[in-house]
């Protein structure tokens, strides 16, 4: 059966999606009573934030922020000088065990140690896709130092840790889930300005370098969620073409595709005067804000680039034009869903990576880890296909222009001009499969090792992605029937293609 949705249900079910659902609704190992207290809290320290309002209403604003952006081969030996200009009293430095014995980590290392009087400390144990767990240790080690400004050297993983040092250094009393996402976490605003981060990338993917976003792996529920505050996005992003050299090509492509998945989303993303409810503060109105037109510029740019250039890297990692081109793509697509969202490819993948540790327990290969990993970009490339057929019927027009984007033509081309609006869907879905098979993608779900008896397992784990679902065209309210439905649909179609 198709997932695709009618018309009437999309815009029934978009209308629905009232965030009726307090914060504590993610809390099921407290009781019913322990679980109100613990959202009351919470709604006690927004309402200080907020002016009453009289009723739900669509957003009418957006709002663009993003790092500076500094790109370039060899800009890493600058780092230095930037602290010290930006007058750094003491830095902390954040990589992980792989990237502390590489040269990025030791160019920057070097540029450190080449300005006088410019103390700083390493933590080099970040944890690839990192946990609660790995991030309390972090936080915890950041809070033993007092550190005027942060330096991450590394890929997401690293970036997103040291955003979260940073919130913790500042919020010295605050436990971690004060600043999660609801409804996981208290989803609390930050009103204090934090220290000066400068994000070096050493990988062309997440895009963190630009955005206010840290995702994190709640091992205890087998699902990904996050921090997504404007506050936390780096005072400067030193995009350096020299970094991702040393990257193996499963590194480079898992990368990619959250590049491209990035892009997708943000541009598929519900417009962001469809939001609801409109924040009674600015302060509380939201990074992810649906697809607007800042945002589609760079999220259809990075696509183009990634489109053209990826299949290049899997080809040959040395070719040094479509290395320079994907970096500098992930930091486009970064500002476009930093400001737009992402959606259901994202939602879904939290519980596909969190759950692999307990289930299929799958390994992908290039990773230098000792534990089961579905990487990122993999997890949000599974359910690409059938994601996409699910999304087209809400705006024919942006999903034909990515057919066209896929298929290497225009939105004028007869063989894309044809296609009725009902069958833009199927067609994309095969254009998306056709391109994730040319990089050697694990196709589909039962490829990394679930089955039909687990769907019920991963809906359930994505039901509690409320920041990113309820940007998602045609689900409408996940927490009723009708969206629990869609959501069963789109995976059963994910297993295989």
């Amino acid at each position: 059966m198709s997932p695709t949705a009618t018309r009437t249900s999309i815009l029934r079910l978009m209308n629905a999606s009232q965030h009726s659902a307090c914060p504590c609704h993610g809390c099921r190992s407290t009781t019913h009573a322990q679980a109100h207290a613990h959202g009351s809290m919470a709604l006690n320290q927004l309402r200080k934030f907020a002016t009453p309002v009289t009723a739900v209403e669509k957003e009418y604003a957006f709002e663009v922020a993003a790092s500076n952006l500094r790109f370039g081969e060899g800009v890493t030996r600058e780092v230095g000088m930037d602290l010290k200009n930006m007058k750094a009293r003491k830095v902390g430095v954040f990589t992980d065990p792989v990237v502390a014995k590489l040269k990025p980590m030791a160019t920057a290392l070097e540029s450190l140690q080449s300005q006088e009087d410019l103390p700083f400390e390493i933590y080099d144990q970040v944890v690839t896709e990192p946990t609660e767990e790995s991030w309390r240790q972090a936080i915890d080690w950041a809070r033993q130092h007092d550190f005027s400004h942060f330096l991450a050297v590394g890929g997401g993983s690293v970036i997103d840790t040291a955003k979260t040092a940073n919130l913790f250094t500042v919020y010295k009393e605050n436990d971690l889930m004060d600043f999660v996402n609801a409804p996981i976490g208290k989803g609390l605003p930050i009103s204090q300005s934090l220290r000066p981060l400068i994000a070096v990338p050493t990988t062309a993917g997440t895009g963190s370098e630009t955005t206010g976003t840290a995702i994190f792996d709640v091992t205890s529920r087998a699902f990904k969620t996050g921090i997504a505050n404007r506050a936390l996005k780096p005072i400067l992003g030193v995009v350096d073409t020299a970094n991702t050299e040393s990257c193996p090509r499963e590194v480079h492509i898992s990368a990619g595709l959250d590049v491209l998945f990035h892009s997708l989303e943000s541009y598929t993303a519900i417009p962001y005067t469809e939001r609801t409810p409109r924040p009674a503060n600015p302060i509380l109105r939201p990074s992810y804000q649906g697809s607007n037109p800042v945002a589609d510029i760079f999220s259809l740019w990075a696509l183009r680039t990634t489109v053209k250039y990826l299949p290049r890297i899997a080809k040959d990692k040395t070719d040094y034009e479509a290395r320079s081109q994907m970096l500098l793509a992930a930091s486009f697509a970064g500002i476009g869903f930093g400001n737009a969202g992402v959606h259901l490819c994202h939602g879904m993948s939290y519980p596909i990576s969190g759950l692999n540790k307990k289930g299929p327990k799958y390994k992908h290969p290039g990773y230098q880890v000792d534990h089961p990993i579905i990487p990122h970009g993999v997890s949000v490339a599974l359910t690409g296909p059938a994601v996409f057929q699910f999304t087209a019927p809400s705006s024919p027009d942006r999903h034909r222009e990515a057919l066209a984007i896929f298929n290497n033509t225009t939105t004028t081309d007869p063989s894309v001009t044809s296609i009725p609006d009902s069958e833009i869907g199927s067609h994309l879905y095969e254009s998306i499969a056709r391109f994730l098979d040319g990089l050697g993608v694990p196709r589909g779900l039962k490829a990394v090792g679930y089955n039909k008896d687990d769907i019920p397992m991963l809906v359930e784990g994505t039901l509690p992605q409320r920041r990113v679902l309820d940007l998602a065209p045609n689900i409408g309210n996940v927490t009723d029937e009708d969206g629990r439905e869609h959501l069963t649909r789109i995976m059963e179609a994910s297993l295989e293609y």
